[in-house]
C-alpha cells in the first residue's frame, strides 16, 4: 500500500504538471494579443512557469478551504482563447469555482461566453498610442518601477518606459546602471534579458530602450529631442516635494504630468491608490503617491473603519532600514538615524499616521504614530493597536478582512495570510500595499490589534504602477463580476 500511495502521488503531480505546462503558451498568447491579465484569486499567471502557476493554484486552498485544480481551471481557459477578447484581467481561479458552483453541466464555452460577455468584443487598445514614462531618479524605487513597467509592456500599446535621468557616476555608468538593473541582492534577479546600447547610452531590457539621460537640473532637459511627448514623470529622488519644485519638471518639453514617490507637501495631491482616486483629475499634473507606509495601512485602516468605526489608534511601523540611514555610527542630520543601521533598532519618527488624514479625512485626528527601523534590508511591519465603535471577535474580523481581499474594490491593496509560520523575509516580492497577518489579531471586545506586513520597496512600487495606469487610462475591467 505505501508504494502504490507514493506512485499515485507521483503521477497526479506529473499530469498536473503537464497540464500546467500547456497553460502557460495560452496565458501568454492572450496577454500579447489581447492584453488579458490572467489570474488565479489575485495571483497573475503572465510570465508564470509551470512551477508558478501550480502554486497559485495551490495557494487557492487558503481562501477556498480546499484544493483548487489546474485539470479543472484549465478547460476555462482554452475556452478563453476561442473567444475575441477585449483587455481585461480574469480570475480563472474564481470563474471555475462559480462553474462548479452554477453551471456543471452546461457546457464549458457557453459558460465562459455568457460570464465573459462584457469583454468579448474583439480586441483593442486602451490607449491611442502608447504612454511615455520618464524616471527621474534610478535609485531602489526607480528600478523596482523599471521592472514592474517592462513586464506590463505586453504588446506594447501601453505604458513604455522610455528614458531614466541621472546624474552621471563616471565612465563606466552606463554599464553599472544596467549591472544593478539586472540583479537585486533583495530582489533577485530581473527575469528577462538586459544589454546595452553605448551608442544610444541606453540599457536594451526585454527590447525595451531606456535611455539614460545625465542631467542635473529638470528644467535642463528636452526630452523631445530623444522622440518622447506626453510623458508621465515619474520623481522617484525625494529631493522636491512642493509644487514650486516639481514643476521645474513641466517646464521640460515633452513632460505632461509628474508623480512623486514620497508625501507631498502643501497643496500637492497625496494619491493612495484604491481609496482617494477621485483626486486624480484631468485639470491636475502634478500628484504625489505618498509613502509605503501610508500606502501599507490606509487601506486595511478603510476596511475596518468602514465596517466598525474607529475611535482612535495608535499606528507602529517596524520599518526595514533604508539608504537615509548610515551603515556605521556617523553623522547624520536626523536623531538617532546616525547609528549604525545593521547593528540597531533605531526609533524614528514617521508622518504615515497623520498622512492617513489626507487619504481618510474621517480619521483625521484619531491617530497618533512611531517608527521603529529595525536591521532587514526589506519588508516592514505595521502594528495597528485600534479602538473601535463596535465590538468584535477574532473569527469575525479575520473573516471580514479576508473577504475583502478576495472580492472587493481593495482586493489589490490587501492580501491576506492564515499561515503559522511565515516571517519578514516571505514577503519579498508581495504586490500588494499590505498583508494581514491573520494569526497574529488580537481582539478584546472593541480593542483591536492588527498585524500588517508590506515589502516597502515592491509592494509600493506596485501601487505607484497603478497609480501610472490610472492616470494614463489604463484601468482594466476585472473578471468575473
Amino acid at each position: 500500500m505505501p508504494m502504490e500511495k507514493q506512485e499515485a502521488y507521483f503521477k497526479d503531480w506529473k499530469s498536473r504538471e503537464e497540464i500546467a505546462e500547456a497553460m502557460v503558451p495560452l496565458v501568454g498568447r492572450l496577454y500579447r494579443n489581447h492584453g488579458v491579465i490572467t489570474t488565479v484569486y489575485g495571483r497573475s499567471l503572465v510570465h508564470g512557469s509551470t512551477i508558478d502557476i501550480l502554486k497559485a493554484h495551490r495557494f487557492a486552498r487558503q481562501i477556498l478551504d480546499t484544493e483548487l485544480w489546474v485539470r479543472d481551471t484549465a478547460p476555462l481557459l482554452e475556452a478563453m482563447t476561442r473567444l475575441d477578447l477585449a483587455p481585461a484581467r480574469i480570475d480563472i481561479g474564481k470563474l471555475t469555482v462559480r462553474y462548479q458552483a452554477q453551471a456543471a453541466g452546461t457546457a464549458v464555452d457557453d459558460f465562459v461566453r455568457r460570464e465573459l460577455a462584457t469583454v468579448n468584443t474583439g480586441k483593442k487598445a486602451l490607449l491611442s498610442e502608447p504612454r511615455d514614462v520618464v524616471l527621474y531618479g534610478f535609485g531602489r524605487i526607480g528600478r523596482l518601477l523599471a521592472r514592474i513597467l517592462i513586464e506590463q509592456t505586453g504588446g506594447g500599446d501601453k505604458l513604455r518606459l522610455r528614458a531614466a535621468v541621472v546624474r552621471k557616476g563616471g565612465p563606466d555608468d552606463l554599464i553599472k546602471r544596467a549591472s544593478l538593473l539586472r540583479r537585486d541582492s533583495v530582489h533577485g534577479y530581473f527575469h528577462g534579458t538586459i544589454r546595452i546600447d553605448e551608442a544610444e547610452n541606453a540599457i536594451i531590457a526585454n527590447g525595451n530602450m531606456i535611455r539614460i539621460i545625465y542631467a542635473d537640473t529638470p528644467e535642463s532637459i528636452d526630452y523631445t529631442q530623444y522622440g518622447i511627448h506626453n510623458a508621465l514623470l515619474v520623481d522617484n529622488t525625494g529631493k522636491w516635494r512642493d509644487r514650486a519644485g516639481l514643476s521645474r519638471h513641466l517646464q521640460a518639453p515633452g513632460v505632461d504630468k509628474v508623480i512623486l514617490t514620497a508625501p507631498g507637501k502643501g497643496d500637492l495631491p497625496n494619491v493612495v491608490y484604491g481609496i482617494n482616486n477621485e483626486l486624480l483629475t484631468a485639470e491636475e499634473r502634478i500628484y504625489t503617491a505618498a509613502s509605503c507606509t501610508t500606502n501599507a495601512i490606509v487601506p486595511a485602516l478603510k476596511a475596518v473603519h468602514d465596517q466598525y468605526g474607529i475611535v482612535h489608534g495608535h499606528v507602529e511601523t517596524c520599518h526595514s532600514y533604508t539608504n537615509d540611514q548610515n551603515l556605521i555610527d556617523n553623522y547624520h542630520e536626523s536623531s538617532r538615524r546616525g547609528r549604525s543601521a545593521p547593528l540597531n533598532m533605531v526609533i524614528t519618527e514617521t508622518g504615515a499616521a497623520k498622512a492617513v488624514a489626507k487619504a481618510l479625512p474621517e480619521l483625521a485626528g484619531k491617530l497618533t504614530g512611531n517608527a521603529i527601523r529595525v536591521p532587514t534590508p526589506n519588508v516592514s511591519l505595521a502594528i495597528l493597536n485600534l479602538t473601535l465603535e463596535k465590538a468584535t471577535t477574532v473569527a469575525e474580523l479575520n473573516k471580514y478582512l479576508r473577504d475583502v481581499s478576495l472580492d472587493s474594490p481593495l482586493q489589490n491593496q490587501i492580501d491576506y495570510t492564515n499561515s503559522p509560520e511565515v516571517v519578514s523575509s516571505d514577503f519579498v516580492g508581495s504586490r500588494y500595499a499590505g498583508v494581514v497577518d491573520s494569526l497574529a489579531t488580537i481582539v478584546d471586545g472593541n480593542r483591536v490589534v492588527l498585524y500588517v506586513w508590506y515589502d516597502n520597496e515592491f509592494g509600493y512600487s506596485c501601487q505607484v504602477v497603478r497609480l501610472l495606469d490610472k492616470v494614463a487610462g489604463l484601468e482594466l475591467p476585472t473578471l468575473p463580476n
